[in-house]
């Protein structure tokens, strides 16, 4: 992805600001998709980027606030037929899942939430190999 900016003064809730204006390259279908979320209610592409930038930010400080032997929940979804790729990641941290409820939801997906109490590493890596599996429709980790 390329990116590259310029400043530009903005008026922001009545206060002039500058901000930098990016310029990105994004995938076709990527740009349909956020076209779609567009007509949810939001201003323009950059309102939709925007707000997926701070989702993103978001979700990093909740996970920075896991530190040390924490307890967490995490949720994700996938689809009914892949079950199978996710069998061999839920007993690699068995140690650490305290609840597990499944749930078979319309469209052929599964929802899956996990109580979590151990390691912030150990809860991280879980996080993080339920993330790098293409077959993961969805995920939430939540901090207490």
């Amino acid at each position: 992805m390329l990116i590259t900016y310029t400043q530009h003064r903005a008026e922001v809730n009545n206060v002039i600001k500058m901000v930098k204006i990016i310029s990105m390259s994004l995938s076709e279908a990527m740009l349909r998709e956020i076209d779609e979320l567009e007509k949810t209610g939001f201003s323009g592409r950059s309102d939709v980027i925007r707000s997926g930038v701070k989702m993103l930010i978001d979700d990093m400080k909740e996970k920075e606030r896991l530190r040390g032997h924490g307890e967490c929940v995490l949720i994700f979804m996938h689809n009914k037929k892949f079950e199978n790729a996710f069998i061999k990641t839920k007993h690699k941290y068995e140690g650490i899942i305290s609840t597990q409820v499944h749930s078979n939801l319309c469209n052929d997906k599964c929802l899956e939430l996990f109580v979590l109490h151990g390691q912030s590493e150990k809860i991280s890596e879980f996080l993080s190999d339920v993330r790098k599996n293409k077959r993961t429709d969805y995920v939430k980790l939540v901090v207490p």
